[in-house]
Formats: structure tokens, sequence, C-alpha cells
């Protein structure tokens, strides 16, 4: 056979290994999906059950990648902790080591052809006739198989082809090492498959094209290039996405250095269990045990360092929202000291009207309602935070003056709570509803800039020369009853309909009351010492507000 026949193969067994695996892994994925997140769910209250979760979920569906995407997503929803999606993202990296072993066991010391095309008919028989989608499923897993097998046959049969005709320039030592390593992370990259390339790296060692030293290597240099992956697919992906694709990456760069400085040991101590185990021990076997231990062995590396490894990647790729939920003036060790600990909390409501001010503002700026959700549950998130700060100060210590203050800034956090919620109520498509009205929807259109506007002035943004915010809240008051009156008259009239006008009123509504709570925080915090200096100018009408309805 020549050279490009010999090539032609090794593709065409690279080329079915592959599809036999995405068929497999789609099939067993439908199939066993609903299992996958009821153990998901359910089994990772312990690191230890965790990381039995990922490995058995991993070796059942043979995607590291499915695991690690519904992993992510039960952190993202909030079902699952980062420190417990970490052990199941540790226990997939050891799941995936089932399929050296079925391309050791199925591949390397059976004929596997007499198998693969009976799976495949069967499997075929079952999709086409099987009721259900779960059956269809199973029957594309069995022609998964079918195919892999055959590509792991064709792989053997073309690396045996290769080592009889060709001999491979020796390279030894570190250069050896280092080319093996690169080859194999290059073999990932390029087919986005580290198992293919270890079933690359088991029937090449089979074969007698790879000694089992450099082999190995291989093998490492493929986990190495599974990060590549991750740091691919993390690309602009969420901020627990990157935090768990820099969890592999350090989980394989660790292992990988850890297992090239102990590599002879490593093998040795391989050749040792493999003679105890099998009659007629070979380089496939060897290999699949290697890629094993080498993931256990990150397993145990990871197992002393997971809590400062969940801190250090919760410091990391922060979003937003986080920060805003996290509280930046709140510091337990002031609890003994209540004057200094009221003088905190006064600064953290600062930072929270300031948030609640601009969720206001996103919110009348047509922002996409899942984004508005994340911000005010980041919000209610730091509420808490600011109660559990509260129940944890100790009143009884407190002077007349610092317990006024702190009835007053308990007064303030309800306020701009209140104002978070009504904020999030305004709802979608906007504040401005589509209308054939022109003249109606111009109306609401100027009312809520004067309304943004009032929120510069909350702000502070417009200072020195601003406006009081009781004195903008008259204005806008008195512009809203006008408003009302249009809206209601235009509705009765028949030329505005009555559902855009229910809308454009609610709408108004919303925003209106949400300012009120507001500009009441905002006298508030003028007297006690949470606004910038003189928030509320002289002339202001504090009797206003008390005229409104909250």
């Amino acid at each position: 056979m020549n050279l490009i026949e010999m090539i032609g193969k090794l593709l065409g067994g690279i080329g079915l290994f592959l599809l036999g695996m995405w068929l497999m892994t789609d099939g067993l994925k439908t199939a066993a999906g609903p299992a996958m997140q009821s153990i998901l769910a359910m089994a990772t209250r312990t690191r230890a059950r965790a990381l039995g979760s990922g490995l058995l979920l991993t070796a059942l569906v043979q995607s590291s990648s499915a695991v690690t995407v519904a992993a992510i997503g039960f952190v993202n929803a909030g079902l699952l902790t980062l420190g417990q999606a970490l052990w199941v993202l540790f226990g997939a990296n050891v799941g995936t080591t089932m399929t050296g072993w079925l391309v050791a066991a199925a591949g390397l010391g059976l004929k596997i052809e007499a198998a693969a095309l009976p799976l495949i008919g069967a499997g075929m028989l079952l999709h086409l006739a099987g009721r259900g989608p779960r059956l269809a499923a199973a029957g594309l897993t069995l022609v998964g198989f079918g195919i892999l097998f055959l590509g792991i046959d064709t792989l053997k049969s073309a690396f045996l082809e290769v080592a009889g005709q060709y001999k491979l320039p020796a390279v030894d030592g570190v250069a050896g090492i280092a080319m093996h390593l690169l080859a194999g992370l290059m073999l990932t990259v390029l087919m986005q498959s580290s198992s293919a390339a270890l079933a690359v790296a088991l029937t090449a060692a089979q074969g007698g094209l790879l000694s089992l030293e450099l082999a190995a290597t291989l093998v490492i240099g493929a986990n190495l290039g599974t990060t590549v992956t991750a740091i691919i697919a993390a690309a602009g992906a969420t901020v627990n996405a990157r935090r768990a694709a820099l969890a592999h990456v350090l989980f394989n760069a660790v292992t990988a250095m850890v297992a090239l400085l102990i590599l002879p040991w490593l093998l040795q101590g391989v050749s040792a269990v493999v003679r105890l185990l099998a009659t007629a021990p070979g380089p496939g076997a060897s290999l699949a045990l290697f890629h094993t231990l080498f993931n256990v062995l990150g397993v145990v590396l990871m197992w002393p360092l997971t809590a400062r490894l969940t801190a250090f990647l919760l410091r990391r790729f922060r979003s937003e929202e986080e920060d805003i939920a996290r509280p930046r003036y709140l510091d337990d060790n002031l609890r003994t000291m209540p004057e200094l600990a009221v003088s905190a909390l006064a600064r953290e409501l600062e930072r929270m009207g300031e948030l609640a001010v601009d969720l206001l503002r996103r919110t009348m700026a047509h922002q996409p309602a899942a984004q508005l959700s994340r911000r005010a549950q980041a919000l209610d998130t730091l509420k808490g935070e600011i109660d559990r700060y509260v129940n944890g100060l100790s009143r009884t210590a407190m002077t007349p003056v610092a317990s006024g203050r702190l009835a007053a800034l308990l007064r303030m956090l309800r306020y701009y709570a209140s104002a978070a919620r009504l904020a999030q109520s305004v709802g979608n498509p906007g504040v401005v509803p589509a209308s054939p009205d022109t003249f109606t929807a111009t109306a609401v259109r100027q009312w809520v800039e004067g309304a943004d506007r009032l929120c510069v002035v909350l702000l502070g943004q417009d200072r020195p020369d601003r406006q009081a915010p009781d004195d903008a809240m008259h204005d806008l008051e008195s512009g809203y009853q006008a408003l009302k009156g249009e809206l209601l008259r235009r509705g009765a009239s028949g030329s505005l309909d009555l559902a855009t006008m229910e809308a454009q009123l609610q709408s108004t509504s919303l925003i209106r009351r949400a300012l009120q709570q507001l500009v009441k925080a905002a006298r508030l915090g003028a007297e006690f010492g949470t606004e910038p200096a003189a928030a509320l100018a002289p002339g202001s009408r504090p009797g206003v507000l008390e005229a409104v309805p909250e």
C-alpha cells in the first residue's frame, strides 16, 4: 500500500471514530437526559458524591462537555454552588477515561468487525421502528457504537501497515517528550475530541509505532488540548462558564506538570498493575490504565486545594450583578462598635439607593427584561446582606443618637427595596407602548423624560446648580395628573384603544410610585448623612409627598 492510501486509511479511521462518538454521545444524551439532570440535582451534596456524579454521568453519556454544560447551567440557576460544580467537572475528567478502556478492550484485544455491522443494522432498525424519541435515541447509540468499532479497527490496521513499511525517526529525551506532548495537544485541538486523540495514541502504540513512554506523553498532550477547547468555548460565555473553563485548565495543567515529573515511576506502576491483571499485557491496556491514573492523580492533587481554588475563581470574572450584590462597606468587625457600624450601613444604603435609581433609569430606557431581572435580583441579594448585618448589631449598646439614626436607615432600606420592586414591575415591551395616537405617545414620552431628569437630580449628577428632589417630584406629580386625565379622556372618546391606555397608565403609575419612594429616601438621607451635603435644597416642599399615597 502506498503512502497516499495509508494516509487516506488513517483519516478514514479517525473520521469513522469521530462519527461513531458523535452518534453515540448524541443518542445517549437524549436517552439519559432526564437521568443526568436528576443525578446532578440530587447527588452533589458532598464532594465525593459530586465527584461520583460527574464520573458516572460522563461514563454514561460519553461526553464530558455535556456534563460540564449541565453543571454550569445548574450553577447559573443557583441549584449548585461553584464548589459543587468543580467536583462534578473533576469527576467528568475521570469519566472520560472510560473511552480509553473501550478502545483498549474492544478495539485492541477482540475482533470487533464481527460485532460492528450487526450493531449498526440493529441500531438503525430500532431507530426507524422504535416508538418514542428515547428508543430512537437508543438506536442511534447502537449505530454509534458500531461505527466507533469500525473506526478503531480501521485505525489499528492502518497503523500496523505504517509500522510495517515505515520507521519514524527516533527522537529521545526531552525533545521527544516535548514533540509528542505538542502532537497530542494539536490532535485534540484539530479533532475537537481528546477521545479521538487517545484512540490514535492507543492504536499507534499497539501497532508498534510508538513506545509506551511517548504514547503516554501523547495522552498527556491530548488532555492539555481539551483546555484549549474549553478556553475557546468560554470566550464570551457566562461568568460561571469562564470559571469552569479556568478550573478545567488548572486541573489539567497542574496534573500534566506533576505527571511529566514522575512519568518513569508512573509507567513502572502501570506495568506492574497490568502484569497483575492481564496474562498478555499490551500497550493498549497500559495506556488506558495510565490515562485513568493521570486523571485520578488530578483529583488527588485538587482534593486539598478545592476551597482555595473556589475562592480564587470567585474573585475572577466577576459579573456586574455579582458586584452589585456584594456589600462594599459592611464589615462584621464593626459590630462591636455600633456607631461605626451604623455609619458603614449608611454608606452601603447610599450605594443601594444609587443602584435602585439606576435600575429605574434602565427600565425607562427599555433595556431587556432578562437583564433588568438579573439586576433586580442582585439588589434583593444586597438587601438580604444588609438585613443580615443589621440583625447582628448589638442595639443595647447604642447611644440614643445612633439608635435613632439606625431606625431612619431601616426606613430608607424599605423605600429603596420598594422602589426596586416597582421598577422591575414596569414591564415590557416598554414604558411607551406602540400606539397609533402620536400625540399620546409623545405626551407619555415627555413625561418619562421628566422622570429621568428627576433620577439625575437624585443621583446628584447635575450639581452644583441642581433642582431639589422634592421640587422636581412636585412638578412631575403635576404632569402625571394632567397626563392621566388626558389618557382617560382619549380612551373614553375612542381615539386611544383601551388596552394601550391601560398599559400607559400602569407604566407611568409604577414609575411615579418608585420615584416617590426614592425621594422619601433622599430626604432621610439628607437628614442622616447618607446623601452628599445639601441634597435637599432650601425651599423644598416636604408636604408634597405626604399628600400622595404610596
